[in-house]
């Protein structure tokens, strides 16, 4: 799994997804026919396709609706053995006072995403949501053409500054037996440039073998001399030592998220990876059971704070991602998250 790497999709749909701003019909009716575009071009039966275009034209007419400052993403979701369609629907309006009873068809009231909710559930293979009143509600559902893979443990969003047609930000997961690391990174400056160096970053990573963190961010360094450099850190998650370990260059911020609310800053090294550097050092932090490991780039603030979000750290990493990127990025650069739940 990967962001910023293109796929053999239609024109303008990589597996970073698509962003739509939904305020008004017209753009609900764009969600759900791109929606059906991408589940087309990856094969699903037409079922399939038509469940995903209920749950995309449900979950845009929601926010056309109900909600305030209402996003959807559309993108692919993959294992080696099929593909899949997301939809992540973000906005900040009223929230959902009773979710239990909103899920059920027929309750629609302003505070709510509307009577189309359960109708959404009922054609996902995989579903989640936070809602807390007054802040707003992330939905995130998966749709697969057949019997859907385990929940991920890991998830990431990648935004583009707006007016940019890609992101200079990009994340990737690699896995080897019970070996499990994540890289973040975030290309200098935005546009096609900074793309290209973040892809640089991720096809690095994902071909090469399974190092230590501070290893891995060494090889990164050097592959990159080319390009215009980025920041980058990856972390390796642990669970039988109890341990992430952590190796970063540059302004990518790391925190480990322990179940009894305490917050830990992982190191990242000055630098810029390609250019300049000091020595490269690793790091170990305590990985509790429940922990949430979450990294992003500095197009998200670090003001953030867990204790504003009851509930929301055990809800699955897209939905943690999705709720994070909302309240903390920024619009005046690229922004990337990445959330691991490693147990």
């Amino acid at each position: 799994m990967s962001g910023g790497t293109v796929a053999s999709l239609p024109e303008g749909l990589l597996d970073d997804g698509v962003w739509f701003r939904v305020e008004e019909a017209v753009t609900a009716a764009a969600v759900r026919r791109a929606a059906e575009r991408l589940a087309a071009d990856l094969g699903m039966p037409e079922r399939r396709v038509a469940d995903l275009s209920i749950v995309a034209a449900e979950a845009a007419g929601n926010l056309v609706k109900h909600a305030d400052q209402g996003h959807i993403l559309i993108r692919a979701v993959r294992t080696p053995a099929q593909a899949g369609v997301e939809v992540i629907a973000i906005d900040s309006g009223p929230g959902i006072e009773d979710v239990g009873r909103a899920i059920g068809d027929g309750h629609s009231t302003a505070g709510t995403l509307g009577i189309g909710l359960g109708a959404i559930l009922r054609q996902a293979s995989h579903w989640d949501l936070h809602s807390l009143p007054g802040r707003g509600t992330v939905l995130a559902v998966q749709v697969w053409p057949a019997a859907p893979p385990e929940p991920a443990w890991v998830s990431g969003l990648i935004r583009p500054l707006p007016g940019e047609s890609v992101s200079g930000d990009a994340y990737a997961v690699r896995e080897d037996g019970d070996r499990r690391q994540v890289l973040v990174t975030d290309g200098l400056g935005h546009g096609g440039l900074a793309a290209l160096a973040s892809r640089e970053a991720v096809r690095t990573f994902l071909k090469g073998p399974i190092a230590s963190p501070a290893a891995t961010v060494e090889a990164l360094h050097r592959a990159l001399g080319h390009t215009r450099g980025a920041a980058l850190a990856v972390a390796e998650l642990d669970t039988a030592a109890g341990l992430v370990r952590y190796a970063g260059l540059g302004n990518i911020s790391g925190t480990v998220l322990a179940p009894d609310g305490g917050r830990r800053g992982m190191i990242s090294m000055p630098g810029i990876a390609g250019h300049q550097r000091r020595q490269v050092r690793e790091y170990d932090y305590p990985l509790t059971p429940g922990s949430v490991v979450l990294m992003h780039t500095d197009g998200l603030e670090d003001r953030w704070n867990p204790a504003n979000y009851p509930g929301l750290f055990s809800r699955s990493p897209a939905v943690i991602a999705a709720t994070v990127l909302r309240d903390a990025g920024t619009r005046r650069d690229d922004a990337g998250i990445l959330v691991a739940r490693p147990s």
